[in-house]
This record gives C-alpha cells, structure tokens and sequence, in this order.
C-alpha cells in the first residue's frame, strides 16, 4: 500500500499587512525587509478568528477540488505550533466544524517542519493499514506570537492554512510515474532549541509569550541542515537534480530558498515562491505553496516535486513526492 496526495487546498485571512505598515509600528522599511528575507506583505487573521477557522476554510477547499464527501475521511492531521487551545487538539476543533463523527484526529507540533512530519504520519498511517484517505493541515495564527516591538521577527511571519488530502494506493510510486510518496526523511537536534523559541509556555510561565530568534544562527543551520537532507533523500531513491520538475520549500526567506535551489543545481523557473505574498507562515507554508502552484497552473499531475522545511527546535525534514 502506498499514499498519494488526491487535493490541496488553502485559506488566507483577508487582512493583508504590508511592509510598510510594519514601518508604521517598528523602525524599518520596504527595503530593509525585502532586501533580507524577500517578504512583502503577508495575512494576518481577525480578532475573533481562529486556527481552527483557517484549518476549516483550507479543508473546505481541498474537499470540493478532490470532490468528495468528508464522510469519506478516515483521519485529520493538523499541524500547527499556535492551536486554538492547549487542549483539545486543533483537529478534533475541525473534526467537528466539518460534522466528522468517524475517523480519528490530532495534531502535529514541529513548527516550520510541522507538514513534513504530520506527511510523515499520513503517509506510514496509510502504508499500515490503518488509514485509507486523510486530510493533512498545515495552519497558523503566528501574528498571534509575535512581539510587535522586535523588528527583527515581526517581519518574518503571516497567517494560514494548507490543506492536502491523502489516500492510499497500490501503484508503487517508486515504479514509472506512479503518483505517490516516495518517501520522507525527518531530524531534530534539540541542543538548538534556544535560538527559535517563545519566550514562555503554558507550564514555563502561563502564557504563551512570543517568539525570540537567533537570526544568523537559525540562518547558517536551515542551509547546513537542508542541503543535507535534500542531498540524503535525493541519493537515497537514485534520483539526480535534473529529475526533480519542482522545488516545493518551506517559504521562511527568498535567500534560504535561492542558495538551496543554487546547491541542487534547479534554476529559479523551477522552484515555487510564494514568502513575498505569505510571508513566513511556519507548518502552513509547504501546503499552502502546493495550492499555489496547482492554482496557478504550475504544478501538475505527473510532476516529481522535492520538498523541505526546517523550523525551530531545531527541527527540519525532506519528501520526494509524484503528484
């Protein structure tokens, strides 16, 4: 049994925040942001909107491309650092605004790496057995976390939600040009968990704090870490760079994209960007980047995409995946 993605969907908050209305809180400019990290605006959720509310619109989307019921989901993954409530889980808050009464749900905290482990999960829950069509979600309230008066992380993130719908399949990826996962390579190393974090949790301080960064340190580790295992799953499946049809990256800065685009030799016309609109969007940016590229009729059936993300813990990962 193998997994294939069947849909994607997405959802962005209406609120669209601007560099320079950033430069109207903090002391920085279109330019400083731009010319470091290749952002240029990003969504930023209403007061009275909700992770789950993100989750539910993407999903929505992502039924109605696939055009199928949500009766038909077996299991709902959400991966998100900035859930609704410490508990229940996000998930089981969408299992019950999609009026799903079977199945299973939880989530999947790995922040920026957050997809790539919850499509590990999907993808070994359907290999098993135990699972035949999932719906994967990557969503975030970041705006929600972050410290308006520290120009140097304020800049760097937005709001949203990615949506992939999972089932299994007995054409092996790995033969022909068979949809389906190849594979999924993810790591950690928690001597980093200093340089990305918040300042405080729930048992830490009761409160959820804000996120401090170590800028250069996070940036000399996600290009060690990423060329690493983009050059580990790429060896491991006999695949060379000229095989891959596109780069789908986790969307955290335009210079970490480039130079891992640069090291695998893909040019930029085949890698999809979408940090400029989203911003840093943590584990909803690999799935809200899919939408973005099936919707603007760059992705395709048929295409060998190689994906990848690195967030904070540090936590980081690879998929080769046959749409």
């Amino acid at each position: 049994m193998f997994a294939k993605i069947i849909s994607t969907g997405s959802y962005l908050p209406s609120k669209i925040m601007t560099n320079e209305d950033i430069s109207k809180i903090v002391d920085t400019s279109d330019e400083w942001i731009v010319s470091r990290t290749g952002i240029k605006q990003r969504h930023i959720v209403a007061d009275n909107e909700t992770t789950s509310d993100l989750s539910y619109q993407a999903s929505l989307n992502a039924l109605k491309n696939a055009s199928i019921d949500v009766s038909t989901i077996d299991a709902i993954i959400v991966a998100t650092t900035t859930p609704d409530l410490t508990f229940p889980s996000t998930a089981t808050i969408l299992q019950k605004k999609l009026g799903l009464k079977g199945g299973f749900a939880f989530d999947v905290q790995a922040v920026c790496s957050g997809f790539m482990y919850g499509l590990t999960v999907a993808d070994s829950l359907i290999i098993t057995g135990k699972a035949k069509r999932i719906l994967l979600v990557g969503a975030e309230s970041m705006s929600k976390i972050i410290n308006w008066e520290d120009r140097n992380t304020c800049v760097l993130f937005g709001d949203g939600a990615g949506a992939v719908i999972l089932e299994s399949t007995l054409l092996d990826p790995k033969i022909g040009n068979n949809p389906g996962i190849l594979g999924v390579e993810i790591f950690s190393d928690g001597q980093y968990v200093d340089e990305l974090k918040t300042t405080m949790g729930v048992s830490s301080g009761n409160d959820i704090g804000s996120i401090t960064m170590n800028g250069q340190e996070v940036f000399k580790h996600a290009v060690t870490n990423l060329a690493h295992v983009a050059t580990l799953i790429l060896n491991k499946y006999n695949l060379k760079d000229s095989d891959i049809n596109w780069f789908v990256p986790h969307q955290a800065n335009l210079r970490i994209i480039t130079s891992m685009a640069k090291k695998l030799n893909l040019s930029e016309d085949k890698i999809i960007i979408t940090v400029d609109k989203h911003a840093n969007t943590s584990g909803a940016s690999i799935p809200l980047a899919l939408d973005y590229g099936f919707k603007n009729n760059k992705l395709k059936k048929g295409d060998l995409i190689l994906t990848e993300s690195m967030g904070a813990g540090f936590t980081w990962g690879a998929g080769i995946i046959r749409l």
